[in-house]
């Protein structure tokens, strides 16, 4: 299940680059043999155009354009996981594949060692939901947060600035436009940002100080109707961070 709305979002194609787009995704096996030429003489335009779109998605050709969008479309045409046995086994080992303990410790000296300052939490559409978990756990630990979605008030965000220390970005994609406008907004005063995103390449993951990375078995699939654990994933992660931050508080006393 193949939804391109999120990939090329905040970008501005052409119809003829949308076509272009749609048909290296539909024809992934053969396009790299192809080559430009052929991609290019296929979609009845030039082997610059097709160049213009890589450039334009922010790759430095139609090669690179393919190797990134490779691993995302094989994905959706190769469910492993809705097909494995061990869908629902997720090993703490999985968390350190793209992420670092090093990255947790920063994490948790940004956002839980804060001196009477806020952490900002904001997200959308399903990612929402994850991140109503994490408000309402660190609430439970006696920090003090804020929970926003596109929904809320802009001034949620502006009227608080001056007392929030770091801002918690939460995006499957990466791309949603909402969560890279907020984050522009946080880092313009300064703020911190970490985000949770899937594994590869995105937007919201090169705006923040410090991106985590969760394995998404689907990653075109934006509207969520196949099965995916990147949320179980993502929930068990954050659980992973706060029972450090606890360990190690315990140690400090």
């Amino acid at each position: 299940m193949i939804d391109i709305s999120k990939l090329v979002e905040g970008i501005e194609l052409t119809e003829l680059d949308m076509k272009v787009l749609n048909y290296i995704i539909e024809n992934i096996d053969t396009v790299l043999q192809q080559g430009v030429r052929d991609v290019a003489k296929e979609n009845y335009t030039s082997p610059a155009t097709v160049i213009r779109l890589a450039k334009k998605m922010g790759y430095t050709g139609f090669v690179d354009l393919y190797y990134n969008l490779l691993p995302l479309v094989k994905n959706v045409d190769s469910p492993k996981e809705t097909d494995s046995n061990d869908f629902f086994k997720i090993n703490q080992q999985d968390f350190f594949q793209y992420n670092t303990l090093e990255d947790i410790d920063t994490c948790i000296k940004q956002a839980f060692q804060l001196n009477k300052k806020y952490i900002f939490i904001y997200a959308a559409g399903f990612s929402a939901i994850a991140a109503e978990y994490l408000h309402k756990k660190c609430l439970l630990l006696g920090k003090k947060a804020i929970l926003a979605t596109p929904s809320d008030s802009v001034g949620l965000l502006e009227n608080n600035m001056e007392d929030i220390g770091v801002f918690f970005a939460i995006s499957k994609s990466g791309e949603t436009q909402s969560v890279i406008n907020k984050i522009n907004s946080a880092k313009e005063h300064g703020i911190f940002v970490v985000s949770f995103t899937k594994e590869t390449k995105n937007r919201v993951a090169s705006l923040s100080d410090l991106n985590f990375r969760i394995e998404d078995s689907h990653k075109l699939d934006d509207r969520n109707m196949l099965p995916n654990t990147f949320f179980p994933r993502l929930l068990l992660f954050f659980e992973f961070i706060l029972k450090k931050h606890l360990d190690d508080s315990r140690h400090t006393k």
